[in-house]
C-alpha cells in the first residue's frame, strides 16, 4: 500500500511539471496521453488495486481519484493558457493598421458600344431632340404594315425576322416603330425625337452583322420640315461626332417609309479619303439611312401629310464604333473578351 501510494504521489507532481512545460496543444495531449490516457501511468497504477487487500482499496482509490481531478485541472488550466497565447498572437499578427491608406477598388469601364451610344443621345439632345424609349417587343402591324411595309410587300426581304409563340408579336427588327408610337403619342404637336434601343434580325453572323444590334432612330415633324433641314441638321451631327473637318456626303437610296431616301456617307477616318480595305477603296464609309417620312406614314401617326411634314434616319452605334476605333469585326462587341474591351 505504501509503495502505491508513493507512486501515485511522485506521478501527481511528474505530471504537474510536464503539463506546465507544454508550450502548445500538441505538446499538451501527449502528456495528457502519457499520464490521464487509457493506457497511461495513472491507469496502469490504478490497475494494480486488485492485487491489494480489499480493505486497503479505498484509501488508495480516495487518493487516486484526488490526483487525477488534480491533474485534470491542471489539463484545463494549461489548455485555456496555450489558447489565450495563441488567441493574441493571431489578433497582433491580423491587426490591421487604420491609419493606413485603403485599397483602391478597381472601376469598370463603359463597353466601347454604350460610351458611343451615349455620346449620340448627348449630341441629339443638345441639338433639341428628346430620347424616347420604345419597345423591343413590337406587333407585326407597327413594325411593317403602318411603315408601309404591308404584307407580302417584296421590301419585307430587306429583314429576317425573329418571331414570338404569340400570333403577329415579333422582335423589333429596327427602332422605326417607335416612330409610329411617338407620333400617336404626341399628334398634333411637333416633335423631335430619337429612339435609342436594341434590334433584332435573323441574319449570318459576319465581321459586319450581327443578330443583334444599336440602333438610334431619329424623327422631326413640323409644318414646314424640308430635305434641307434634314441634310443641314445631320451634317451638324457628323461634324459633332467626327469632327469639323470631316468631310460628308449623300447618295440616294430607298427606304419604304421615307420618300424621297438617302444615305449619309463620312470620309473614311482609317485612310483619310485615300483607299483601303475598310472603306472597300471607296474613301467614304455609310454611317445612316435617312429621308423625308412618307406621307402614308404620317397619315398612320395621326398626321395630315397635306399640313405636316417630317425628317427621319436611323444609324448603328457599332457602326459608328468601329469607324471612330478602326475596328474591323463587329463580333468583338458581344465576345467579352477583356483583351478588346480593356483597350477603352
Amino acid at each position: 500500500m505504501e509503495h502505491i501510494l508513493q507512486q501515485l504521489t511522485s506521478l501527481g507532481a511528474e505530471a504537474q511539471r510536464a503539463l506546465q512545460g507544454a508550450a502548445n496543444q500538441a505538446a499538451l495531449e501527449q502528456v495528457r496521453v502519457r499520464y490521464l490516457g487509457r493506457k497511461g501511468a495513472l491507469a496502469a497504477i490504478l490497475r494494480e488495486l486488485a492485487d491489494l487487500d480489499p480493505a486497503e482499496r479505498p484509501a488508495i482509490g480516495k487518493v487516486a481519484n484526488e490526483v487525477k481531478q488534480r491533474l485534470e485541472a491542471a489539463l484545463a488550466a494549461q489548455r485555456e493558457a496555450i489558447e489565450a497565447v495563441a488567441q493574441q498572437a493571431a489578433v497582433v499578427a491580423e491587426r490591421v493598421d487604420v491609419t493606413l491608406p485603403g485599397r483602391p477598388v478597381p472601376m469598370g469601364r463603359l463597353h466601347p458600344s454604350t460610351r458611343i451610344l451615349r455620346r449620340i443621345c448627348q449630341i441629339w439632345s443638345d441639338m433639341g431632340f428628346q430620347v424616347y424609349r420604345s419597345r423591343d417587343v413590337e406587333t407585326e402591324e407597327m413594325n411593317f404594315e403602318l411603315l408601309n411595309i404591308p404584307a407580302h410587300h417584296p421590301a419585307r426581304d430587306m429583314w429576317d425576322t425573329f418571331y414570338t409563340t404569340t400570333e403577329g408579336m415579333l422582335l423589333r427588327t429596327h427602332t422605326s416603330p417607335g416612330q409610329i408610337r411617338a407620333m400617336r403619342q404626341y399628334c398634333p404637336e411637333p416633335i423631335r425625337v430619337i429612339l435609342p434601343g436594341m434590334c433584332y434580325r435573323y441574319e449570318q453572323i459576319t465581321a459586319r452583322s450581327e443578330i443583334q444590334f444599336h440602333q438610334v432612330e431619329g424623327l422631326a415633324v413640323g409644318r414646314h420640315v424640308t430635305m434641307t433641314d434634314l441634310k443641314g441638321t445631320l451634317v451638324d451631327f457628323a461634324h459633332r461626332m467626327f469632327g469639323a473637318d470631316r468631310k460628308v456626303r449623300f447618295r440616294a437610296s430607298h427606304f419604304p417609309f421615307t420618300e424621297p431616301s438617302a444615305e449619309m456617307d463620312v470620309e473614311c477616318i482609317i485612310c483619310e479619303g485615300q483607299g483601303c480595305v475598310v472603306c472597300k477603296q471607296s474613301g467614304w464609309l455609310e454611317i445612316l439611312g435617312c429621308g423625308m417620312v412618307h406621307p402614308e406614314v404620317l397619315r398612320n401617326g395621326g398626321y395630315d401629310p397635306a399640313v405636316f411634314s417630317g425628317f427621319a434616319f436611323g444609324m448603328g452605334p457599332e457602326r459608328i464604333t468601329m469607324l471612330k476605333h478602326g475596328i474591323e469585326d463587329i463580333r468583338y462587341f458581344w465576345a467579352n473578351d477583356l483583351r478588346f474591351l480593356e483597350q477603352f
